[in-house]
Formats: C-alpha cells, structure tokens, sequence
C-alpha cells in the first residue's frame, strides 16, 4: 500500500502553534504507510508560537509572491512556510507519496479553508501554503 503524507499534529504530536492535540483524531487504518510531517516546524518555527494567517491572498498567491504569511504579532513568516512546503514536498517526491491528509483551517496544511486573515477567527475558501505547493505537483491533498 502507498505512504500518506499527514500532519503530524493529526497523529497527536504536539506541534501546532498552540502545542494543543485536536480533540478528534482520523482513523487511518488502511490508508497505506503514514509519514508524519509537519511544515510549520520544518520551516523552523518554535512550538509553541504566536498564531500566523495568509494576509492578501491563500497559498498559491503565497507562493507566487503576492501574499504574506504574518503572526498575530506582525511578524513576516512567509520564508518559514515556504521552506516547510518545500521541505513537504521534497518528502513527498523522495518517497512516492501521492497523497496528503492535512490540518484543516492551517495557512500551512488547509486544502479547502484558511482564516481570513484579520485575526478574527472567520474562514474564507481557500488552501494554505503547502497545501498548494503539493497540488501544484500533482499530489492529492485532503483537510482533515
């Protein structure tokens, strides 16, 4: 059976920006070989850390440099989630994987919805930014 790549907060490590676990967690039983991956942190962000959202577009506009991943706090965080995406992607190419499970509502990991980016708590239609990356590549991509 083929890997799945999914977030590694889904499988319970403490890595999401709060350092919380979801309260539900998939049942992946079945679904192949599962990676574990987190871009966030491989992007080299601390957990815990102060919350991030997409400012000026979703992932795709992310990626082609036309919005801004920032912190609650102002902070410019875009460089770490590229590297994340690009580090997810890398692992996805290494190890024939097709397919991603992923954190809903993420600016990184989403596939279907992201924060609208005033801190507010409201979602908007759209993929975070690895989320993106991998669609871009042709791999499958699913929130979670």
């Amino acid at each position: 059976m083929a890997a799945i790549l999914v977030s590694a907060c889904l499988l319970g490590h403490r890595c999401r920006y709060d350092g919380k676990v979801p309260a539900h967690l998939p049942c992946l039983a079945g679904k192949g070989e599962v990676v574990p991956f987190c871009p966030e942190v491989a992007g080299g962000l601390p957990t815990p850390r102060p919350p991030a959202e997409i400012v000026g577009g979703e992932g795709k506009d992310v990626l082609d440099g036309r919005a801004r991943v920032v912190t609650n706090t102002g902070t410019d965080v875009t460089k770490e989630f590229l590297t994340g995406a690009e580090e997810a992607l890398s692992l996805c190419r290494q190890r024939g994987i097709k397919k991603a499970l992923l954190k809903s509502r993420s600016p990184s990991c989403s596939a279907t919805l992201i924060y609208d980016g005033t801190y507010s708590g409201r979602l908007r239609r759209g993929e975070g930014v690895t989320a993106a990356l991998l669609r871009r590549a042709g791999i499958e991509v699913e929130d979670w």
